[in-house]
């Protein structure tokens, strides 16, 4: 009988406050299948611990004292593709939101999750699955709803719509006479 063993997940943990790390430490622990490959307090740590400890995921804080930890996240990712990063932050800001995605993160969670929720998200990561805490979500759907509706407004070219006000039609659908149709109709047979 053969036995297979799955290698534990292996997560860094990047937080400048050392009872967050602990406390993250401590679910980890807890939860089993995991194991801390690193914690680190600064960008300059997290980049030089992650390319030495090369973590399955990092748990990345956003604002870090020395700095972003979206450019750690896009610095770590440069160097260690495989590595997926879920970002645990305090803040639910549509900007560090945005700018995490750009920078490869592939999951988005707020500090006020319960810390079962943080040990399948962070599992879910490793996974290779993206995830986001449904907190951000509606921002996130809503800014991109609004983008979509200001990308269609500027690509209706100024002249169609000047045209269509001159000849007084507008953007309502209008009916098509049978005639105009008849030459590109299939036949019937």
């Amino acid at each position: 009988m053969a036995f297979v063993t799955s290698l534990p997940l292996r997560v860094m943990i990047v937080d400048d406050h050392e009872v967050v790390r602990n406390g993250v430490k401590a679910l980890l622990e807890e939860a089993g299948g995991m194991s801390v490959a690193g914690e680190a307090a600064t960008v300059r740590e997290a980049i030089e611990r992650a390319e030495w400890a090369r973590p399955d995921v990092v748990v990345m804080d956003v604002r870090l004292a020395d700095g972003s930890g979206i450019e750690a996240t896009r610095e770590i990712l440069s160097k260690l593709p495989k590595t997926q990063v879920l970002m645990l932050t305090t803040f639910a800001d549509d900007e560090a939101l945005f700018a995490s995605i750009m920078a490869g993160a592939a999951g988005y969670v707020l500090k006020q999750i319960k810390g079962g929720d943080l040990i399948r998200a962070i599992r879910a990561v490793g996974a290779g699955e993206n995830l986001l805490d449904p907190a951000v979500t509606k921002g996130l759907l809503d800014r991109l709803r609004k983008a979509s509706i200001c990308y269609r407004m500027s690509v209706w070219p100024a002249s169609q719509a000047k045209r269509s006000e001159s000849s007084g039609s507008s953007l309502m659908a209008r009916p098509i006479s049978r005639s105009a149709t008849s030459s590109t109709s299939p036949k019937r047979r």
